[in-house]
C-alpha cells in the first residue's frame, strides 16, 4: 500500500541520525563500521537505524557487509529536502518528492 510506505518513509526520515546514514550513503556504500564512526553509539544501535532504513525501502540490506541506497535518486531528494527544510511546503508535495520514479 503507497500510503503504508510513505508512512515507514517518513518515520525513517524522522531521526537525525537516520537522515545523516542516507547523506553519508550518498556518497557511496559503507560498512556499517564506517556508518557507526561520526556517532556515539554501538554498532548494534546503529544496525536498528540501518534496519529502520531498511524497511523503508531507502537502503539495500546489506548483501555482504556493506550498506548502499536502493535508489541513489531517492537518497538525494531525501538530502534536497534536509538542506532546504519543509518550511511552507505542502506534505503531498514532500511525499512527491520522496516518491520512486
Amino acid at each position: 500500500n503507497e500510503s503504508d510506505h510513505l508512512d515507514a518513509v517518513f518515520v525513517a526520515l524522522a531521526d537525525p541520525t537516520r537522515r545523516a546514514i542516507l547523506a553519508r550513503l550518498i556518497e557511496g556504500e559503507a560498512s556499517v563500521t564506517e556508518l557507526a564512526a561520526p556517532f556515539e553509539m554501538s554498532q548494534p544501535a546503529i544496525s536498528k537505524h540501518i534496519k529502520m532504513l531498511e524497511r523503508a525501502g531507502l537502503v539495500a540490506p546489506p548483501p555482504g557487509e556493506r550498506c548502499d541506497l536502493v535508489d541513489r535518486p531517492v537518497g538525494e531528494r531525501v538530502e534536497t529536502v534536509e538542506q532546504r527544510g519543509l518550511g511552507g511546503v505542502a506534505l503531498d508535495e514532500v511525499g512527491l518528492l520522496l516518491q520512486h520514479d
